[in-house]
Order: C-alpha cells, then structure tokens, then sequence
C-alpha cells in the first residue's frame, strides 16, 4: 500500500539529550497510551490503522512548551493522545513530560498538528 489513510504520530523534545534506548522506550510508551486512547475513543480509526499496517512517524521538538501546545491542540482538534511523563528510574528526573503521542487518526488531520515538524 502505498498511502495510508491513517497514522500515528510521536513527537519527542529533543532538548532532554535522552539515550537511543531511552528514546526508543519513551516512544513506546506514548505509540501503546495513544492508541490505546484512539481505540476508546475512535475504534473505527484504530481497527483502519492496525489493518492499513500501523503507520507510525517520529518527530521532534525544541522545547517542553512546543510538546504541550501541541497537546492542547490535539485536545482541541479531539485527537486522540497520550502525554508522557517519566518515572525518573534511569537518565531523567521524576514527572519530566518526553514525549506525546497522537492519534492514530486520519493522516490528513496528524499533518495538519505535525506534518511541519522535522523527523528525529
């Protein structure tokens, strides 16, 4: 298939200097919340997207204020989404906001929040 009509987006702050493993796990974290969320909320949009093959794209922020506007507009937009918040065990202090997670929902309607932002 060669466009999806759905997908999932995570976006990760960049300024947190996270490791590889650490990245991978927070990314984690918000793509299971998130579609979780969707599948409550929008099961139609999840059953598409786990049959169109769960496309997933990971994209970067500056900044915890750019990863929290873009939650209240995923609010607004009522996009299904998942804030994550680390537990503080490892690299990061406790409650630190990584990473969110958005959708899945219509491609379309995640390019609109996030098709602007650059690739991790």
């Amino acid at each position: 298939m060669s466009e999806f009509k759905y997908k999932q987006a995570i976006v990760v702050r960049a300024d947190l200097k996270m490791g590889k493993g650490k990245i991978a796990a927070q990314v984690s974290h918000a793509a299971v919340s998130a579609a979780e969320e969707a599948r409550n909320r929008h099961e139609d949009w999840w059953e598409a997207w786990l049959e169109e093959g769960q496309k997933k794209v990971v994209v970067k922020v500056k900044s915890e204020a750019e990863l929290l506007q873009l939650q209240q507009e995923a609010a607004k937009m009522r996009l299904p989404y998942a804030l994550i918040r680390d537990r503080g065990l490892t690299q990061l202090p406790p409650d630190t906001v990584t990473c969110l997670g958005i959708g899945p929902a219509p491609s379309s309607v995640i390019d609109k929040l996030t098709g602007e932002l650059p690739l991790l």
